[in-house]
This record gives structure tokens, sequence and C-alpha cells, in this order.
């Protein structure tokens, strides 16, 4: 069985070492949780009860589309050939942000792109997920779970609505941004915004794709396209919802802005994490992507998951 649902999705720039400042207070204000160490990101009292996820954390680089794609992609492989022998005894989860690049889903029409196909601003990928074009650029994190819903619920709609709560859970609990689901629509809301998109790929009730949330990405790129086809609404970060916030503690530079954005991605992550082991109930492992193996693709004739136009 092979299930699709609506995705929309885009991404933030890499950090390198920070210095502490000053002003460092001003957005660790948000969320107490900007500074734990990410072992604490689930309880100590339920780990006996909890479903093992090993997290590979890349929350802080720019990972090209289709490198992370084929992680997705060999881990899902390897879970079936598991689940045949009884031996599935882990979910996984990946954290990442994306060079730029636009997406389209399994039914996606070319009429949503705003500019010409053979000659696009940025990479253009077909995939299998389900949804219209989106965006993947710096300033966005996105997470993608692989997880065995057999051990969770076997429901698609469950599985979107329990990755709409924990991004839900990340901005009011952290940043108190009251965020919303919309009626007829995957994905949460902010007023009219759409903060994150979600867009699933389900097959033998293993899940892959998931949830992209704008920290402090670009818009400009979303410009080009349709995203997830929706006309009338409009694309958000939680930069500009917090903007007015942090432009009063600001001192103006270039470094001084970098800093903030890098700071609210790390903020952003820790709550994040935090809310995705809390919403599924997971005790998180973290593994380093060296110790990925990938599985060798077989052939196919399938259009998924190609390149359609590099730039």
């Amino acid at each position: 069985m092979i299930l699709t649902a609506t995705h929309c999705v885009s991404s933030a720039p890499t950090c390198p070492t920070r210095k502490h400042s000053r002003r460092n207070h001003v957005l660790s204000k948000l969320n107490p949780l900007s500074n734990i160490d990410n072992s604490e990101a689930t309880s100590k009292a339920d780990e006996g009860r909890r479903r093992r996820c090993e997290c590979f954390n890349l929350y802080n680089e720019l990972v090209p589309y289709g490198e992370a794609w084929a992680w997705q992609k060999s881990i899902v492989e390897k879970k079936k050939a598991l689940v045949q022998e009884n031996r599935d005894y882990s979910d996984t989860v990946i954290l990442l942000q994306h060079h730029p690049v636009y997406t389209l889903g399994t039914g996606s029409s070319k009429e949503y792109l705003n500019f010409d196909i053979k000659d696009p601003p940025y990479d253009v990928y077909r995939t299998e997920r389900g949804g219209e074009v989106t965006y993947h650029g710096p300033g966005q994190l996105v997470m993608y779970p692989i997880i065995n819903l057999r051990y969770h619920k076997m429901d698609l709609h469950w599985y979107l609505r329990a990755l709409e709560e924990v991004v839900i859970r990340v901005l009011f609990s952290t940043f108190s941004i009251k965020a919303s689901r919309l009626e007829g629509f995957t994905g949460v809301w902010v007023g009219d915004q759409k903060l994150a998109a979600i867009g699933v790929r389900v097959s033998q009730w293993i899940t892959y794709h998931g949830l992209a949330l704008n920290v402090t990405t670009d818009l400009t790129p979303f410009q080009q396209i349709v995203p997830c086809g929706i006309r009338n609404r409009q694309v958000g970060s939680m930069k500009g919802f917090l903007g007015e916030f942090l432009s009063s503690s600001r001192c103006g530079t270039a470094d001084t802005l970098h800093s903030d954005d890098c700071q609210l991605i790390d903020i952003a992550y820790n709550s994040l994490i935090k809310e995705f082991a809390e919403v599924f109930q997971l005790e998180l492992y973290h593994k380093p992507i060296s110790t990925l193996e990938l599985v060798k693709e077989e052939p196919s004739s399938s259009h998924f998951g190609k390149l359609i136009f590099e730039r």
C-alpha cells in the first residue's frame, strides 16, 4: 500500500561557530529550551515505554535535496526488510536545511510555476510525495520522520494532524505565536499565512518526506510559484512575526542580523525536536550521518525522484 498526502516546504542559512554577545539574552528569553542538550529532548521518566528513534541531526547544514532524498529512500527500504524479519525496533528522523530548490508532487501542475521550466531559477525535482509545487531554501528547518505507523496509529490523517500538532506546540509554547490548522488544507497557519508545510509519502505504513518550518526563510523565491497551488493565501515565516520584537534589540550591523537568525534557528530546532519526541512518544538517539549506509536502488522507469532541470 502506498499513500500520499499534501506537501509544501522551505529552509535556513548555515551558522558558523558563534560568539556570545551581550544581546544573546534577547532570543534566549523566547525559550528556556534554547540551551538544552539534545539528549534531554525526551523525558527520562518516560524512557521505559517510548519507542526508540534514531536522529540524524544536520539542522545547521545546507544539504542538497537529491542527497537527502536518497537517504530517506534508503532508510525506507531497510525498514521494509526489517519488518519482514520482525526486527524493526526503531524509527528515524532527519533534520536539515536545503540548498534552494523547487519540488513538485505526484500530481503537481506546471501551471503553478511562474517561470519557464526550461530555464528555472533553481533546480527542479519531480517527487513521489503528494501535493503541489513548493520551495526549499536557507532559513527553513526541514524534518523528515521515517516512522513505522504500525507502532503508532495506522491512520494517515492522524499522522498529518500529529505533525501539525508538533509545529503548533513549538510556535505557541516557545514563541507565543498562536497558530492553527485551516479547514481543507494541510499545514500550520497564522492568520492567512502558512508558516509550516507538511507532505508525506507512506509505503507499507512507513512514512517519509515530512514537514518544513519557515524560520528565517527568504520568502522571495515563493513568488516564482503558487505555493501548494493555493492562490489566495500567503507564505510567512517566524522571523516575520517576531520581527518587531527582534528589531527593537538590534544594533543594525550585518553580523548582528546573522547572529539573530542563527539563534532563532537554534531555538526553533530545540523546541521542534522536543515536541516531536513528545507528540510521538519517542526516545531519541543521535547518530552521525556517516553511519548511514545507502541501499542501492533498482533501476526504475518512474519519473519520480528525478531532477527535471538543473540550474
